[in-house]
């Protein structure tokens, strides 16, 4: 099939080089000149493992090409909305300007028959609304939602081999043309046994929202239980465990922390609030507004650990900050509570340096103050307390012998509580878990 993809941020550019791979010709549109070259130089302008590599092979096949221009979109059989729908300044509602802007600026493009499928995610009621848009222009075109359900780290495989698909149509019924076309897309996935589920425009557009607002809640209710375990002495990460074990709960996403940021989960519970206040539903939601402080609180107490470790003060003292990225696997620092918590120690007196294997880049631009550092080591030197926040393969690795040669005080704050307590206290160090004893 002949596919465009409007957006080319990190979801679009990832859903372009996929939608290629599965032997679709593909032009992505994006309005920065600046991203347009160097994704047409095989480079994404964000870190995702093998993403790079892909480009590159695709784009030699001929089937992926980039552009600034929408006219490039006519003739396309499908064309995909991917552009970022951030949370406004000052509020918590999602800011639908760029969704808006690209439907507006496709409709006149578009042929009969031809489907505009979105995959941003939206407050619910969106996909009626553009609809309309698109009937106005072309009403032989048509509109559907079909979310992602992308983990940042796993884009490529996630997208290749979802772990089910996703279709919002207007008539809400499997006879809808839509979705034929939608199949032709994902024919490779569903082959293979991916399951599909067919739905209204609404249900569809809840289904993200509600996926991340019950994944915000597990994160956020293994925290709170990790303040009752630091209250009583317990172990949250044996508690985690014993729960975990029974399957109604499952132990994913149980991992006590120092909470969950990234460019998803927090401006989305956040929009899915403000949306239900708008329809006036908002107490149905009230329990999100304790999910988002339970883990905004998260990064306090790393602030006030980490004064512990250090004997009560932080002026003056050496923190080494290990992790600046949201997530392993990731250069993306929006709402990073590692630079959060690593901003709140610098502004209470700690020397504070953070080091990363591939966010540094992005840290500087939101965090300019802070000094960076990529060479783990050097981060290292010297320092007065070590604080692990994002939990990258070589931080989980650290040997607590060799560490010990560089700092100049043995304590450790394990912020994703994933190294072995004994095997660091057997080396000398002063270990603190969260929620652990």
């Amino acid at each position: 099939m002949r596919i465009s993809v409007i957006g080319c941020g990190y979801l679009g550019a990832v859903h372009a080089a996929c939608m290629a791979k599965l032997g679709h010709d593909v032009v992505g549109i994006e309005t920065d000149p600046a991203k347009v070259a160097e994704l047409s130089d095989g480079h994404a302008p964000f870190y995702e493992p093998v993403l790079d590599e892909l480009l590159k092979q695709l784009e030699e096949s001929g089937r992926l090409r980039f552009t600034t221009d929408m006219a490039e979109a006519r003739g396309s059989q499908v064309h995909f909305i991917c552009v970022g729908t951030p949370q406004k300044r000052g509020e918590n509602a999602a800011d639908l300007r760029f969704v808006d802007a690209a439907v507006e600026s496709l409709a006149s493009h578009l042929g009969p028959g031809e489907l505009v499928a979105g995959k941003s995610t939206v407050p619910v009621g969106t996909a009626a609304r553009l609809a309309d848009i698109v009937r106005e222009s072309q009403p032989a075109a048509m509109l559907a939602w079909n979310p992602e359900f992308l983990r940042e780290g796993h884009a490529v495989s996630d997208t290749l081999n979802p772990n089910r698909l996703v279709y919002g149509v207007d008539s809400g019924s499997e006879d809808d043309p839509a979705v034929a076309l939608l199949d032709e897309v994902y024919a490779e996935p569903l082959a293979a046994g991916t399951p599909r589920m067919v739905m209204d425009f609404a249900t569809a557009e809840l289904v993200k929202t509600a996926a991340n607002s019950f994944l915000a809640t597990k994160i956020s209710f293994i925290n709170a239980m990790a303040e009752v375990c630091e209250a009583t002495g317990a172990d949250v990460v044996r508690l985690a465990e014993a729960i975990g074990v029974d399957d109604r709960i499952g132990s994913k996403f149980l991992s006590a922390g120092i909470g969950f940021g990234g460019g998803c989960l927090p401006k989305d519970i956040r929009a899915f609030m403000a949306r239900a206040g708008e329809l006036g539903a908002d107490q149905a939601l009230t329990f999100l507004r304790e999910v988002d402080a339970i883990n905004m609180r998260r990064r306090t107490r790393v602030v006030e650990l980490t004064r512990q470790l250090c004997g009560g003060t932080l002026m003056g003292q050496r923190i080494a900050v290990l992790g600046a990225a949201f997530k392993p696997e990731s250069d993306d620092v929006r709402d990073s509570p590692a630079l959060s918590a690593a901003a709140q120690l610098q502004l209470q007196g700690a020397v504070v340096t953070v080091t990363d294997p591939q966010a540094l880049d992005n840290a500087a631009k939101r965090f300019p103050e802070l000094p960076l550092e990529p060479d783990m080591e050097t981060a290292l030197d010297r320092a007065d307390a070590v604080l692990l926040l994002t939990e990258w393969k070589q931080y989980r690795e650290l040997d607590p012998h060799e560490t010990a040669a560089l700092v100049a005080n043995r304590r450790i704050l394990d912020g994703r509580n994933v190294l072995d307590p004994a095997k660091w206290r057997a080396a000398g160090w002063t270990y603190k878990g969260l929620g652990r004893p």
